[in-house]
């Protein structure tokens, strides 16, 4: 086999040629920049529509806000259901 090998070297006056990528193993692809803004582009636009369409444009969404008086009666609702939970559970 090195006896031919080194036959075929002297006549072509090259190697062998190298053995092939495995199979597995693909070209990377790649993306032109005028591909990547198009793209870009569209998905902002896609974004803009989407989260547009929930609210008014140009107008911000206004926080709830509790006043004193409300938040007082919470706590007093919630401090007598846990008082009459408690007594149900002493008897």
């Amino acid at each position: 086999m090195e006896q031919l090998q080194k036959e075929i070297t002297s006549i072509l006056g090259t190697a062998a040629p190298a053995p092939a990528a495995p199979a597995g193993r693909m070209k990377k692809r790649t993306m032109s920049a005028a591909a990547r803004r198009k793209l870009s582009e569209f998905q902002k636009a896609r974004w803009a529509k989407i989260k547009g369409a929930g609210e008014p444009a140009g107008k911000p969404k206004k926080k709830f806000t509790m006043s004193a008086a409300a938040k007082a009666a919470i706590s007093r609702a919630a401090k007598a259901r846990w008082a009459k939970i408690k007594a149900a559970q002493k008897k």
